[in-house]
């Protein structure tokens, strides 16, 4: 069992971790510098670029501030894919903590 405490610090953790790299992307698009990058990161798309906001975001702004990708960059890239994917896993594995769910 976890102390009262312990459970606020979990639910301000996971909110930053959900609205960081959103809120880190708008201030990034509010910078007309940022929005040329975007912008040619995505090929003008607003689309992709949507898409990737919600589904992986840290992949999302880590691309849109290292594009072009080329050398050394593919790595920084991966470290933001394996912290979505980190996301995503620790969300699957702490929702048995839950006293509502009724999963496998």
């Amino acid at each position: 069992p976890r102390s009262k405490g312990e459970r606020n610090m979990c639910c301000f953790l996971s909110t930053l971790w959900l609205l960081g790299p959103r809120f880190a992307f708008l201030i990034y698009w509010l910078i007309p510098y940022g929005r040329l990058k975007i912008a040619a990161a995505f090929g003008g798309s607003w689309f992709w670029a949507l898409l990737g906001l919600i589904f992986l975001p840290c992949t999302t702004l880590m691309f849109t501030l290292i594009y072009p990708v080329v050398g050394f960059d593919w790595v920084w890239l991966g470290f933001a894919v394996l912290a979505d994917i980190s996301a995503y896993a620790a969300g699957a594995a702490r929702r048995r903590d839950a006293s509502f769910y009724r999963g496998p």
